[in-house]
């Protein structure tokens, strides 16, 4: 599908953002002028706008112009998103805010979604059996679990963040996939929650998960130091 004008025009003025053209609580140019500079009209300009508020990067304000937001602080999920889909290859510390996020979510949404759906917990590990041992085929096997898991679990919000990082969550697992010991680390870990699920023991399910998630970030860490 042919992307937009408002969407490209939106993406350039992220690139800038990004790349130190346009400075934290720096105004943006006028609507005019940047109909002007992007050579389009000005709806085209506002609904372009409009996205980049609601994606966090600038706050539009009534008779003046747009002003760059500290998308740190005032950005949200979306931004985060754009940040990355900016970057050819994802930044060895988004990786690290990845996993930091995951110590948080997965332990309960793995627990709810064994509390109130355990066999259909159980039938995600079927394409266990036949995992091979690539990067590739870890970061597949790794999305559909945690997404299925997350569809499973009673809160839907769990799934609504997962789904804001579809199009790189593959590209940061592939990376951290990519070292053969965090394989091993994960294989292990895929066969002990598949144990717990099978036992109905909801509290190790919990446990296990969490003990992964740490160990996964210290992992990385200690790649990241190596240089590896």
């Amino acid at each position: 599908m042919k992307e937009r004008s408002s969407e490209m025009i939106g993406k350039k003025i992220i690139q800038s953002i990004l790349e130190g053209e346009f400075s934290i609580n720096e105004q943006l140019q006028p609507e005019r002028d940047l109909a002007t500079l992007f050579n389009v009209g000005r709806p085209t300009i506002r609904e372009a706008l409009q996205r980049l508020e609601r994606d966090g990067w600038i706050t539009i304000r009534k008779g003046l112009p747009a002003i760059v937001n500290d998308y740190w602080k005032q950005g949200n999920l979306m931004t985060i998103v754009n940040i990355l889909q900016y970057h050819e290859e994802v930044p060895d510390e988004f990786i690290k805010y990845m996993l930091e996020l995951r110590i948080s979510l997965s332990p309960t949404y793995v627990k709810d979604a064994v509390v109130h759906n355990r066999v259909r917990v159980i039938s995600l590990f079927v394409p266990l059996d036949e995992l091979l041992n690539d990067a590739g085929s870890y970061a597949d096997f790794d999305w559909n679990l945690q997404l299925g898991i997350a569809k499973l679990s009673s809160n839907p919000i769990y799934l609504l963040i997962l789904n804001s990082f579809k199009d790189i969550y593959k590209k940061m697992a592939e990376k951290y996939f990519w070292n053969p010991e965090h394989r091993r680390k994960s294989y292990h870990y895929y066969a002990e929650l598949l144990d717990a699920v099978l036992k109905g023991d909801v509290e190790a399910t919990e446990t296990i998960t969490r003990k992964m998630m740490e160990a996964s970030l210290i992992l990385w860490s200690d790649k990241v130091k190596e240089g590896k």
